[in-house]
């Protein structure tokens, strides 16, 4: 989407994003109708106009006044962060973690918990519908629907909570815009429907957002995980460019920002990092292939070997720089928040061994991302609050 403002009738919607956007990325410190219309290229009348409908819907307040530089004082916004909510949540192969973030994606509450993500689908939507349920109590904006036995609301086998035994949806407070869901891929983002997730084949044609949709009453958008992770961190202040995201959990898996946009190609399915094969007729992966990246890694995880884990990782990353060019690397994840020095150091040896041999030049930057696979679940909630900016289609494509 354009940084760039149109003074037209028809692109209402998008103007206000670009300035509901600036509002955002102020933060405490606010910005000025002046600066607002000088970031845009709209009209001062055009900026008066939307900031005061953003005014009037409990979006954005007046905050006091600049200091003079000869001239009338500037009357300083700032978003209004608890005007609006979403709620994050991370399904992971062995458990789930849900967050509540306000419009400035400050988490205001959260939940984790314990999850087999191999038992049956209905019993994994029951316990997920639950936690969000918790977090909404938790937040004290919302109350928590009637649970049934064993403290999971009743559903039926698929999930959909359809049937004479169905549940109530969730009683979320008025706040909040919707529910963003990361999943392990593979999986359909536009119609929320998951495909053979690695390991876990049986949820193959499962249409988890229209069974979170019926069971909760929200508006739901589902991405893999990696994507969501790398939709947060791409909407940070301090991360433009291109980036891959590597999330080294349970499975291995990327997130690819390319052009300003979370990259998730024709069917939605880019990003599938780890099951690029790296060594022929190598170990048996749980994708069915053989010598893929992922088996490799993990089972240097498993022995201990951290450091040939770096490598193998490492091995991958140089992969993308070369093929990719990007600007930058991004590790995330609990296995390398485990040992982040050693996942750092290989994997950063082993990039700048391909850049120095390839000779592409200056070394290519790479960082961690802190908290695990926290940063999932709140990159989840930004797959709902991202369109409200419009930033990097976040539901829509």
């Amino acid at each position: 989407m354009s940084n760039t403002g149109a003074n037209l009738p028809t692109l209402r919607s998008h103007n206000a994003a670009l300035v509901l956007d600036l509002l955002r990325v102020a933060g405490e410190r606010g910005i000025s109708r002046l600066e607002l219309a000088e970031r845009t290229g709209l009209t001062p009348q055009a900026v008066s106009k939307i900031t005061a409908r953003l005014r009037a819907e409990g979006l954005a307040r007046e905050a006091g006044h600049r200091a003079s530089t000869g001239g009338k004082p500037r009357t300083v916004l700032r978003l209004v962060p608890d005007a609006g909510h979403a709620v994050g949540l991370h399904l992971d192969r062995d458990e789930l973690t849900v967050v509540l973030v306000d419009l400035a994606g400050t988490v205001v509450a959260s939940r984790r918990a314990p999850l087999d993500f191999g038992a049956p689908a209905g019993e994994v939507v029951a316990a997920a519908v639950r936690q969000v349920e918790l977090v909404l109590g938790e937040s004290g904006s919302g109350e928590a629907a009637e649970a049934g036995p064993g403290g999971s609301a009743p559903t039926t086998p698929d999930g959909t909570g359809s049937g004479p035994h169905a549940a109530s949806p969730v009683a979320a407070p008025s706040t909040v815009l919707g529910l963003g869901v990361a999943v392990p891929g593979p999986l359909d983002h536009r119609g929320g429907v998951l495909h053979r997730v690695t390991g876990f084949p049986q949820w193959d044609g499962f249409p988890l957002r229209d069974a979170l949709t019926t069971r909760t009453g929200l508006p739901v958008v589902v991405d893999k995980d990696t994507n969501a992770a790398a939709l947060g961190l791409a909407l940070r202040a301090d991360g433009p460019g291109d980036f891959a995201y590597l999330h080294l959990g349970t499975g291995l898996g990327a997130g690819l920002v390319l052009g300003g946009a979370v990259h998730r190609g024709a069917r939605t399915g880019a990003g599938e990092f780890g099951h690029q094969t790296v060594l022929l007729d190598g170990p048996l992966c749980s994708c069915g292939g053989r010598g893929c990246i992922e088996a490799l890694c993990l089972a240097a995880v498993s022995g201990g070997d951290a450091a040939e884990a770096a490598r193998v990782l490492g091995t991958g990353a140089a992969n993308l720089v070369g093929l990719l060019d990007i600007d930058r690397v991004v590790l995330g994840g609990r296995t390398v928040d485990a040992d982040p020095d050693t996942y750092v150091s290989g994997v950063r040896a082993v990039i700048g061994e391909r850049v120095r041999r390839d000779g592409i030049g200056a070394a290519v930057p790479l960082v961690m991302t802190a908290g695990g696979d926290r940063p999932v679940a709140e990159g989840a909630a930004q797959l709902v609050l991202a369109p409200l900016f419009g930033r990097l289609g976040g539901a829509g494509v």
